[in-house]
């Protein structure tokens, strides 16, 4: 980690101080600002904030938002909960994988998409739902996950 971002870290820390439970707001301004919570962050996070390297890592690990990595320019969140994969959300899924070339929870090389996956979107009347850079789409089959990801990822 470089000594600018060391300084950059510590000022989001700065920003929280005296915050109730800022643990969270943090690693959130830490994504906004680095594209993800690298592993090397956690020990300044845990000096800076007077508490264990284990508890910083397992606040990181714990929630499904945070990456260790930057997300690829498309992020592409489709929903496994009960009443999607009764309509063929595990079909979508293993589209995807292949279709992209990657399991979910990983980057395309080119950095293009970001494939993962929800347990409820809200959206189970209209399953397999998607969620395809912060737009909900539903009653995907692979041919319409197909033309949502070229007209998402068109032009990026």
């Amino acid at each position: 980690m470089t000594v600018d971002a060391r300084e950059r870290v510590r000022a989001i820390v700065a920003a929280h101080q005296g915050e109730r439970g800022s643990l969270m707001p943090i690693l959130h301004a830490i994504q906004d600002e680095f594209g993800c919570v690298d592993q090397e962050v956690v020990p300044l996070l845990a000096d800076e904030l007077n508490i264990s390297r284990a508890e910083v890592h397992g606040v990181v690990s714990f929630y499904s938002d945070f990456r260790s990595e930057p997300a690829g320019r498309t992020g592409v969140r489709l929903c496994r909960a009960e009443a999607c994969q009764s309509v063929g959300a595990e079909r979508l899924v293993a589209h995807a994988e292949q279709v992209l070339g990657i399991k979910v929870g990983q980057t395309t090389p080119d950095g293009s998409i970001t494939l993962g996956q929800v347990f409820c979107l809200g959206n189970c009347a209209l399953g397999p739902a998607a969620q395809v850079n912060g737009r909900l789409y539903g009653r995907l089959d692979p041919s319409a996950l197909d033309a949502v990801l070229a007209r998402e990822t068109a032009g990026s």
